[in-house]
């Protein structure tokens, strides 16, 4: 049986990519510190024989005992709510994390995916974005905190690769949707059902003219676990490419949860991207990838599983307590 190591497991995508490595026959070692996972997105797998816990802050030396196949680096707060009020502990898990699990594959001669991000292009010169595009990123402003912790991440682990002849693998997430989604992290997504739930007006920052392109989880944890098993360490954009502004997509919001919100237009936030879509011809000829779900499809799913939600998760605060689980 194969072992892999799933940091940030608690998190979003890292406790789909749990469920999906379970399915496939894997022994699971899940890690996080809970500074923006939750606990209860793993519940379903405490229990599970081949799923082991591991509470632990990345940005501290990593220990594994016996072997180990395969990591994914998933650990990083990744909403700019999150990573605006932990902007270091941000830098840290990009950098610091990233070198302890590098290091870590090198000991073990295991295999890693580094989780990336389409932040990388920032607020992107051309349309859409292909993976040999360098960006266009502000490196002091705000968001810089998290998109050079990214940046950087991209190029230790391709240090490792080339240096050491480690075998990594590197995938740019694309805005990833679907049920675990922290209600009120920020990320336009549960803000915009979020609200509609609550009985609010729908924020639109700026004209909502902007564009993003939406990819339902499933597709991105199939897009992932093929670029794992893939012969190619360079990145790899994993997205949808159907995009729409955010207006029309508040509009579709309004549409799916039958609400009769208004638009309430704020200022853009600094160095919001302007445009947001993947180019996926790579992920399409190396690995006969692209999703499968439309996003009506894959937005009724994730507005059911906040309609379930409790009425004090519903209205609890996107301003979470971190101090308790980290250090500065």
């Amino acid at each position: 049986m194969k072992k892999i190591l799933i940091t940030g497991a608690a998190g979003f995508l890292g406790s789909h990519l749990s469920d999906r490595f379970i399915n496939e026959g894997f022994k699971v070692i899940g890690m996080d510190n809970f500074i923006t996972g939750d606990i209860k997105n793993i519940a379903h797998l405490l229990e599970h024989p081949n799923f082991h816990f591991i509470e632990h802050d990345v940005t501290e030396f990593v220990k594994i005992d016996g072997e180990l196949d395969y990591i994914l680096h998933f650990a990083s707060p990744a909403s700019p709510i999150d990573y605006l009020k932990i902007p270091i502990q941000t830098l840290k898990v990009g950098s610091l994390g990233t070198h302890n699990l590098l290091g870590l594959a090198k000991a073990k001669q295991a295999r890693i995916l580094i989780a990336s991000t389409s932040e990388v292009y920032g607020d992107p010169l051309v349309h859409p974005q292909t993976e040999d595009y360098y960006g266009n990123v502000n490196t002091i402003g705000p968001r810089g905190v998290y998109d050079e912790a990214k940046r950087f991440q991209e190029s230790i682990t391709m240090a490792y690769h080339r240096f050491h002849g480690l075998e990594t693998r590197i995938v740019r997430i694309f805005n990833t949707y679907g049920p675990r989604m922290r209600l009120n992290d920020g990320r336009v997504i549960p803000a915009f059902m979020g609200q509609a739930l609550r009985g609010e007006d729908l924020t639109v920052f700026g004209d909502g003219l902007q564009t993003r392109s939406f990819c339902y989880v499933d597709d991105q944890v199939e897009g992932i676990f093929r670029l794992l098993f893939s012969d190619y360490s360079y990145p790899v954009n994993i997205g949808n490419p159907h995009e729409i502004t955010i207006k029309d997509f508040a509009e579709e919001i309004i549409k799916l949860t039958g609400t009769n919100q208004k638009l309430v237009y704020k200022d853009l936030p600094v160095d919001d991207p302007m445009q947001r879509q993947p180019d996926i011809s790579l992920a399409k000829k190396l690995l006969d990838w692209e999703p499968k779900t439309h996003r009506a499809e894959g937005m009724k799913i994730t507005f059911n599983y906040f309609k379930g939600l409790s009425k004090e998760e519903l209205y609890k605060s996107e301003h979470k307590d971190f101090t308790k689980h980290i250090k500065i």
